[in-house]
């Protein structure tokens, strides 16, 4: 049996686990409520732990093992013993949190495992919002909103974009451990064959990948722009929170189109001053 000091110490394991991993997200999660930050922990806490699965150094078979022990551990949680669950379960209760949305993410989790290239954008949509859609719509059920027929919508719309971001952020990363993710479309039409040189830097050399970036943040912009209709539906706290998650990324993919360059040879990030910048914004409703 559960106890009320085993959910607090469940919850108080999730927010230690989101402080140390989620380096951009609780920046905006410390602005909710103090019981929907304590969600929002479990939440991430249970997300992380489906991403480092697919991120492990495991065999392909024992990740497929874990991710199905995840899968088959949200069916009970009420008998859940581990922390991060026990807070998931606990927060289900609150909260209408979409708890379906975590088998989204373990499909997602498992294109990265197989390996998975996307021919077309509307392929990477489809595993986009398995990745990040699901973490939006997770998002919404802790947040909560006025009534809203596109309001789940939104909430899926602004984790694709994010996820769009990340893609382009991570396109050296991902390129140096067998992943691409940009479209074979985009790649052909800029004339793009992703490679790197011999320092591990993206070769550009007529500029066409260069050219491909500036695109592609622009089609996220897009996304971002309608995904952020929710956040009139939210409370004030809400809001925040979904403005200053949006917000750092948001600014990361305007950096990243101003200079495509900058990831070329690294993992380019907002300093921990330019990201408490966007949260104090979102605190008024403004990004910029």
């Amino acid at each position: 049996m559960t106890t009320s000091t085993d959910v607090r110490h469940a919850y108080v394991a999730c927010e230690t686990i989101t402080k140390t991993e989620a380096r951009n997200f609780y920046y905006g999660i410390r602005l909710l409520t103090p019981p929907r930050r304590a969600a929002l922990c479990a939440v991430y806490a249970l997300a992380r732990r489906i991403d480092d699965i697919g991120d492990g150094d495991l065999p392909v078979e024992e990740k497929a093992t874990r991710l199905d022990e995840v899968r088959t551990s949200l069916k009970s949680l009420d008998g859940a013993q581990d922390p991060v669950l026990v807070a998931v379960a606990d927060a289900a209760r609150r909260f209408p949190v979409p708890l379906e949305a975590f088998d989204e993410l373990l499909d997602g989790v498992w294109m990265d495992i197989e390996g998975r290239r996307y021919a077309t954008f509307d392929e990477l949509v489809s595993y986009c919002r398995c990745v990040a859609g699901s973490i939006g719509r997770l998002c919404l059920g802790v947040f909560g909103s006025k009534p809203h027929p596109d309001a789940s919508a939104y909430a899926d719309a602004l984790g694709i974009a994010l996820q769009q971001t990340n893609i382009l952020r991570d396109i050296r990363e991902d390129l140096l451990n067998g992943r691409v993710y940009l479209p074979k479309e985009d790649l052909d039409s800029f004339g793009v064959e992703l490679a790197v040189d011999e320092r591990n830097v993206l070769i550009d050399a007529d500029g066409g990948l260069s050219a491909l970036i500036r695109h592609s943040a622009a089609r996220a912009r897009e996304w971002y722009a309608n995904g952020l209709r929710l956040t009139p539906l939210l409370d004030r706290r809400s809001g925040a929170c979904c403005l200053a998650m949006a917000g750092i990324y948001r600014q990361l993919t305007d950096r990243i189109a101003e200079r495509p360059s900058a990831v070329f040879d690294r993992r380019l990030s907002l300093s921990g001053r330019e990201k408490l910048g966007v949260a104090a914004r979102a605190l008024t409703g403004r990004l910029r």
